[in-house]
């Protein structure tokens, strides 16, 4: 009874996505980053010159929005290389390749920044589950699951020893206006703050935050405690 309630509520949704994103995914790849980062860096020593800057950027739009191609979502983002990649025999399949891509952003300077980053892709299925009557997930409940999948996998990969300093999760809500370079700015924004924190600036040289980037505090602060995935048992039974 208790499950068929916390199914009906979807509480499960986020967390189970949040866990499996961690252990199929991030789990496998995080570990290696550094060394792909390391490889390319030694190859090209005037592009990743910030070692702080040497994470996976994960972007988590709330909306659940994605753009397949980063270079036609804002086209001051370029694609530039794969980094190495990683292959392993996964769930019966053979030399399965896991694989990061580097692109150079460049600001209203027209300085250019490298770093890798893609979205969290578990955010797709819960776009395509809105989309989907047999689902019966409503927009509000896709924006509430994408908070709660955020604050999730944050939590997860804090605990986590082996992903610890090679990830930045960069969580945001869009613009309701039309904006071509805001996807740019928001992971120059990180990337600035990643430099800041390698090269300490005076603090009125330090960039601000944009209004649209969440940190988990705001995001704790729009979910109840109710929201969080119950357990199917108490010490009562």
């Amino acid at each position: 009874e208790v499950s068929e309630m916390s199914e009906r509520s979807k509480q499960n949704v986020a967390h189970g996505l949040a866990w499996s994103y961690y252990v199929g995914y991030l789990k496998i790849v995080l570990p290696r980053l550094q060394k792909s980062m390391e490889e390319f860096s030694r190859a090209n020593p005037s592009m990743l010159s910030c070692r702080r800057t040497w994470k996976l950027h994960i972007l988590v739009p709330l909306s659940c929005d994605i753009c397949d191609d980063l270079e036609k979502a804002d086209s001051n983002i370029q694609y530039l290389t794969d980094l190495t990649e990683t292959t392993l025999t996964r769930a019966g399949t053979k030399n399965r390749v896991y694989k990061h891509s580097l692109y150079a952003i460049r600001d209203e300077d027209n300085k250019l920044w490298h770093c890798a980053v893609e979205y969290a892709t578990p955010l797709q299925s819960l776009y395509a589950m809105s989309q989907d009557e047999c689902a019966a997930f409503s927009r509000e409940d896709r924006q509430e699951q994408a908070k709660l999948f955020y604050r999730t996998l944050e939590e997860i990969l804090k605990c986590s020893k082996e992903c610890a300093g090679t990830y930045r999760l960069i969580a945001y809500e869009e613009s309701g206006e039309a904006e071509p370079h805001f996807l740019s700015r928001e992971v120059l924004w990180h990337l600035q703050q990643q430099h800041c924190e390698e090269y300490p600036v005076q603090e009125e040289n330090a960039p601000h935050t944009p209004s649209t980037t969440l940190d988990s505090a705001e995001l704790s602060l729009k979910i109840s405690s109710s929201d969080l995935p119950q357990p199917l048992q108490s010490d009562g039974f």
